[in-house]
């Protein structure tokens, strides 16, 4: 395994990083305990999670993910050996978080760590994540502008940002981390934070794939500038640049199948440029997924690669891209490609 300094802090996380939004929903708890066995043994010491999983979140199974950590800090003993992100959802019409909204202001935030906390079995979370603005933004795929006019009803920034401050004196968490963010978002965190010494930002996590490379363009110079890494999601794009929804195709058990949640892969254009990284894959003798991982991998604004599995075959599949360097030749195959399909799935 590799490791990667997180943030300007003194930890070093694998560069493989343990998905989890699976458990609870297409994994079982016994499931996720031998993945968590499994990524550890392979010496995987972080792990990411949130309080709206699993996926697709529904309120009969909200936290359950947690929970399955939690059971198995328990069970294992090995909570001193993890570096733990898990994140607070932002403003959104699910009501059954919090009885009314999910906004980032003081009663929403401590009544999420709280519940957290209970969940994990655990006194504190290493990295805590914003999981999307409070402010009104187009994201996950959603058309639009980068922004909506709401900012009537937004919490401030620094108001949210004072929250997390005193959670982190009160010891609950370590750091502060921000998700699907913008670069506009990320500078006001790191202003207010240099402003009125509260806590810095140390990472984002936000979607990055072959399909979805955004994060080039205006958010990784804060990893030169700034010490503010990627955590990137979604590096499978939820499964397509395994190959296996190509040209419509539904396997049995798989994410899309079962929850019909692929809007934002399936684009004009976007089967034919998988088809032609898988065809590539196929053509050096690699699993598209292990190119999908390894290129994630090898991007050094990237501090850590979130995969996901729900099965133990793609779990050491995606554990094992560590060990697989891409050549120049496949880097610049690669980048053809992109050239001819750019970022038709942000």
């Amino acid at each position: 395994m590799e490791y990667r300094k997180l943030g300007n802090t003194d930890l070093d996380v694998s560069v493989i990083c343990l998905g989890t939004m699976t458990w609870g929903e297409q994994n079982t708890f016994e499931e996720g305990y031998e993945q968590m066995d499994y990524a550890v043994e392979q010496g995987v010491n972080f792990f990411d999670t949130a309080e709206l999983y699993p996926i697709p979140p529904k309120p009969d199974t909200q936290g359950k993910t947690e929970e399955c950590i939690g059971n198995w800090f328990k069970k294992s003993g090995k909570r001193d050996q993890i570096i733990l992100a898990s994140k607070v959802a932002g403003r959104a019409p699910m009501n059954w978080f919090r009885g009314e909204s999910t906004l980032l202001d003081r009663e929403n935030i401590e009544a999420a760590i709280d519940a957290s906390l209970v969940r994990l079995q655990t006194d504190y979370i290493d990295l805590y994540q914003l999981h999307w603005p409070d402010r009104r933004m187009s994201m996950f795929g959603s058309d639009g502008l980068g922004y909506k006019h709401y900012e009537a009803e937004t919490i401030p920034i620094l108001e949210t940002l004072r929250v997390l401050s005193d959670l982190v004196e009160a010891g609950k968490i370590r750091y502060v981390g921000l998700s699907n963010e913008t670069p506009w978002g990320l500078s006001e965190f790191i202003k207010f934070s240099e402003m009125f010494d509260l806590p810095r930002v140390v990472s984002v996590q936000n979607a990055y794939n072959f399909l979805n490379r955004t994060y080039e363009l205006g958010m990784s110079e804060f990893h030169h500038r700034s010490q503010v890494g990627l955590l990137a999601y979604s590096p499978l794009a939820q499964g397509y640049l395994s190959g296996k929804y190509i040209d419509g195709a539904r396997p049995e058990g798989a994410r899309t199948t079962l929850f019909e949640r692929g809007d934002r892969y399936e684009v004009p254009g976007a089967n034919e440029a998988v088809k032609s990284y898988v065809n590539y894959a196929n053509s050096i003798g690699m699993d598209p997924s292990v190119m999908a991982n390894a290129f994630v991998n090898s991007r050094d604004f990237v501090t850590s690669n979130i995969i996901g599995a729900t099965t133990m075959e793609q779990l050491k599949l995606a554990v094992g891209s560590i060990d697989v360097k891409l050549t120049e030749e496949d880097l610049k195959q690669i980048s053809i490609i992109h050239r001819n399909n750019p970022n038709l799935c942000p």
